[in-house]
């Protein structure tokens, strides 16, 4: 009796994942058709690019670096978003009697279903068209295109498999802070790369081309080209190499589910040691101050510490506030005052404060009964984010001006830099206050549904307000540099600009004290409602 076939089932299977979710509320929908149509639509340029492309000296080196790019692009989806595709989570199947080889095949197949693979489709044809000529190439370029593709769905599918037990647990989800992360780079990186290709043209790229033309996928592509040059020995070693690529992670994929489906999960089992541990109290706990005010601090920063969503928000942030300043001054196109963005991402963090607690917040509502209570609450939760942003401010605002050599305006800088956390921070505990939103701990929105209002009002709306509150030290900044003996009283503006923020974070204190006191149930409602 024969055994039939798993492919089309599986098929099936991930057409009826994408239909279900899709029935799930309206907002999903629509998001999912949103980002469909935005990946499509840029899909479509990318490929009309690259064709354009076609018959420029250095194509062949673009579009080398383009799939190089893309493969590694296919090779970290999996860490940063693992609960992307419910079918990457190959331990969903254990319980059936199925075999290691179908399986491959099933799931590979069914890899092929969505938006990212057709994406990848459009991307790596426009390739083989902007680099092969003759009809020699282009037959060579229908295989590289169909093993280019196939290498970038294995090599997720393999990641995935052997790291699946990791990015299931609760400590893998912390991988996904990484993305804010590598987003923060990979984005000021693209930028100076793109000025840089932009005053040195595309000639630039030729050595690293060099380089990944011998990394598949990119590898595949380039025997196009080698094809289009007459080097057919070339272009079979380059195929090679892919086709080595794709058979070497098909069987890493088929041995690690093998053993996923033939192991025990060990994160499941408590070892004897684990179970006895005592927790003994850490050295930060004894260098904060004592009573309220030490034990918020010190639970303020466990949850930047061991929270995903807090962690995630401040790694991107910390990222963000050095790579701005940094990135500008070293293209030579910056100012000192670019470092007062350290102050300001850092400062977002004091926005809506007890959100961060989510349901958990019912346990800091029961120790709050007066408006002295909300106080230090609020001020030990001051406390702990300046003791992060202000040397962190100040370690920004120095590296940017030693990489300018614009030393005498350190003080103004530093000034500005906290005078503008002050109000980041006086704001915040307002709005804390008076606009409290959920964050959903399950998934990667940062916005319970139906409280995007709340969010932006208490966001953007205390950026403004922190913004005008600064206006009083912008204004003394500028007098001060259109003066002509206004650079013997620059240093004038440290002093002036760290009282200002100090005195600015004690008046928003003191007015979102007895907001808070009043308002605990309505808060306490707001932020339990993911």
């Amino acid at each position: 009796m024969s055994t039939p076939a798993i492919t089309p089932v599986f098929i099936r299977l991930k057409l009826s994942l994408l239909r279900n979710g899709l029935r799930q509320s309206g907002g999903r929908k629509a998001a999912y058709i949103t980002s469909a149509v935005f990946a499509l639509l840029f899909a479509a340029l990318q490929l009309l690019g690259l064709i354009a492309l076609r018959g420029h000296a250095h194509a062949e080196s673009v579009v080398v670096l383009a799939v190089a790019v893309l493969g590694l692009g296919w090779a970290v989806m999996p860490l940063f978003f693992p609960s992307g595709d419910e079918t990457l989570d190959p331990t969903r199947l254990v319980m059936l009697p199925l075999r290691p080889r179908p399986l491959v095949r099933a799931l590979l197949t069914a890899s092929l279903v969505g938006i990212g693979p057709l994406f990848t489709l459009c991307l790596l044809a426009g390739s083989v068209i902007a680099v092969a000529r003759g009809g020699a190439a282009f037959v060579v370029g229908v295989v590289a295109v169909v093993l280019a593709l196939l290498v970038c769905v294995a090599l997720a599918r393999a990641v995935a498999a052997a790291n699946v037990r990791l990015l299931t647990s609760r400590k893998g989800r912390d991988l996904a802070v990484l993305s804010g992360l590598v987003i923060a780079i990979g984005a000021q990186v693209v930028n100076f790369g793109a000025q840089r290709l932009g005053a040195s043209g595309l000639g630039e790229l030729d050595p690293l081309a060099e380089v990944l033309r011998w990394v598949p996928p990119a590898s595949a592509i380039w025997a196009v080209h080698a094809v289009s040059e007459g080097s057919y020995g070339l272009a079979l070693a380059q195929l090679g190499l892919a086709a080595g690529a794709l058979v070497a992670l098909l069987a890493l994929w088929s041995r690690h589910l093998t053993r996923l489906m033939t192991s025990p999960d060990g994160s499941t089992l408590p070892g004897a040691e684990s179970a006895v541990r005592e927790r003994s109290s850490t050295g930060l706990g004894r260098l904060l101050p004592a009573g309220r005010t030490g034990t918020v601090m010190e639970r303020s920063l466990r949850y930047v510490w061991r929270d995903p969503k807090i962690k995630a928000a401040w790694v991107t942030s910390l990222a963000i506030g050095l790579i701005v300043p940094v990135f500008n001054a070293w293209q030579g196109t910056g100012s000192v005052y670019f470092a007062c963005f350290a102050a300001g991402m850092l400062g977002i963090q004091m926005y809506n404060q007890f959100g961060q607690d989510t349901s958990a917040f019912w346990i800091v509502a029961m120790t709050i009964s007066s408006t002295r209570d909300a106080y230090v609450e609020l001020r030990a939760r001051a406390y702990a984010l300046l003791l992060i942003t202000l040397p962190y401010a100040t370690l920004v605002t120095v590296v940017t001006t030693a990489m300018l050599g614009d030393w005498h305006r350190l003080p103004e800088a530093l000034g500005l830099s906290f005078a503008l956390l002050g109000a980041m921070l006086a704001t915040g505990a307002w709005t804390s206050a008076r606009f409290p939103y959920s964050i959903p701990q399950e998934g990667y929105k940062n916005v319970a549904p139906g409280q995007t209002g709340l969010a932006w009002i208490s966001i953007f709306g205390g950026m403004m307000a922190a913004a005008l509150l600064c206006a009083p030290v912008i204004a003394l900044t500028i007098w001060l540099n259109a003066s002509a003996d206004g650079d013997d009283w620059a240093w004038l503006l440290l002093p002036v600009g760290t009282a200002y923020g100090a005195a600015l974070t004690a008046a928003g204190l003191k007015l979102a004290a007895p907001q808070t006191a009043r308002r605990l149930p309505e808060i306490l409602a707001a932020v339990s409602k993911g």
